[in-house]
């Protein structure tokens, strides 16, 4: 049985603060980030876009691209993101029951 895990980006807005993360269940995090089921960075700076991410069956890989993402500039993340996703839209909207971001 091959397991997925996610490097993702998470944005307050449109060009706002960013966080970087990895999980092995994108759905069930970002419930908790929506939520604000976790007090921390992302519940104080109410950061609960999901505007990237990428998935690999590799858990070593996935927390080494997360380091390596942390370490970038500003300018390089917001390039990732735009790559991908030029509108900044929250690609956790398609995800089943799921409330819509605080704003």
């Amino acid at each position: 049985m091959t397991n997925t895990y996610y490097v993702y980006i998470l944005a307050s807005k449109r060009n706002g603060t960013l966080c970087v993360g990895v999980t092995n269940n994108l759905e069930r995090r970002m419930y908790e980030h929506k939520m604000h089921l976790v007090s921390g960075f992302t519940d104080k700076y109410n950061i609960t876009l999901l505007v990237w991410y990428e998935m690999t069956s590799d858990i070593f890989s996935a927390i080494k691209k997360e380091k390596e993402i942390k370490k970038w500039n500003r300018a390089w993340k917001l390039r990732l993101i735009e790559e991908q996703n030029q509108k900044w839209e929250d690609l956790s909207k398609d995800f089943s029951g799921f409330p819509p971001a605080r704003e």
